[in-house]
């Protein structure tokens, strides 16, 4: 950033901590909604802080590894068929109060970009300002859109393996000449925004993914289970967690416990349980990035490790074991 004028000020006005609100994905045609939460103090000595869309991939990957593993941070994840069930609107409100709730500070102020507080009908009594382009003058709110969209590419990237002919990793679902192309080619898929103008008017059925590994079939199941856990009032604070060899495929919140989920997934049905593949040493693995987790973002929620099995075609959730706390 040229100048923290601007930061100073909020600063002042605000308080020494601070939580930073910026979404990803607002425009998209295909993909989730992404929103990110960060909080952060003034003095917190990280350089080059700046709008997500003014800095290289590379950039914002370093900046995103930084700001996750020194500050508390959230990400509120809401999905393609959420978003035409609910309305954008109301999607960037659930977001937003999921990436909030994921930072879990009931003190710090809060500063979203743009012009619309939409934590105001889930917080009305918490201090918001709203500032256009705060992306880019308030280092909370730059640290926020940065960890959302280097979460969101990601995603994309992974989807564009799966939905092949698509170029999901070059635009990672916004509207070009090329995904317009793809879908009068195509059709659409199951990550794209059915109620978005340019949707409505296509005839295509759903394309189906393009099943070509086990890492594609992996994928299809941890959307199958992450969709059933929002249906069921969960709220998803991450996927694909990955810190230093550690991974954790799905990170969500039900009322006062964080859920660790480890998905499985087993074309034949039966009887053998998915537990049966996750050996003593991959559980220790889990665990450690579970620790991880829970030291960064200084949660207070009870854990749970949870092994979910999905298996069949189509997928279907067989198994939800619950291992206890972690």
């Amino acid at each position: 950033m040229e100048s923290d004028s601007t930061d100073s000020i909020f600063y002042v006005t605000i308080g020494y901590m601070m939580i930073g609100i910026d979404e990803v994905g607002r425009g998209c045609w295909a993909g989730p909604l992404v929103v990110g939460a960060v909080l952060l103090p003034r003095e917190h000595g990280i350089i080059g802080l700046d709008d997500s869309k003014k800095l290289s991939a590379k950039k914002r990957r370093e900046l995103a590894d930084i700001v996750m593993s020194k500050y508390k941070y959230g990400l509120g994840w809401v999905s393609a068929l959420e978003i035409d069930e609910i309305g954008l609107s109301a999607a960037l409100r659930l977001a937003s109060v999921r990436a909030y709730d994921a930072v879990g500070d009931s003190v710090a102020k809060i500063v979203i970009d743009g012009t619309v507080n939409f934590l105001a009908e889930y917080y009305p009594d918490r201090d918001v300002v709203v500032v256009p382009k705060a992306d880019g003058s308030v280092p909370a709110v730059s640290a926020a859109s940065i960890v959302a969209k280097v979460a969101r590419d990601d995603y994309m990237l992974k989807q564009d393996k799966i939905y092949t002919g698509y170029s999901f990793s070059r635009h990672v679902g916004y509207g070009t000449a090329a995904h317009r192309e793809a879908l009068a080619r195509l059709g659409p898929t199951p990550l794209h925004r059915m109620s978005f103008a340019p949707l409505k008017k296509l005839d295509n059925p759903i394309k189906q993914p393009v099943i070509g590994s086990s890492g594609e079939l992996g994928q299809r199941a941890e959307d199958l289970v992450v969709d059933l856990m929002v249906k069921r009032g969960f709220r998803i604070l991450g996927r694909n967690w990955r810190r230093l060899g550690l991974e954790i495929d799905i990170i969500a919140q039900l009322n006062d416990r964080i859920y660790f989920v480890e998905v499985r997934y087993r074309k034949a049905t039966g009887s053998i349980s998915p537990l049966d593949s996750v050996t003593g040493l991959k559980q220790s693995h889990i665990r450690r990035g579970v620790q991880r987790y829970l030291k960064e973002t200084q949660s207070s929620l009870a854990p749970a490790l949870v092994v979910a099995g999905v298996s069949g075609s189509p997928m279907k959730l067989t198994n939800w074991l619950e291992l206890g706390e972690s």
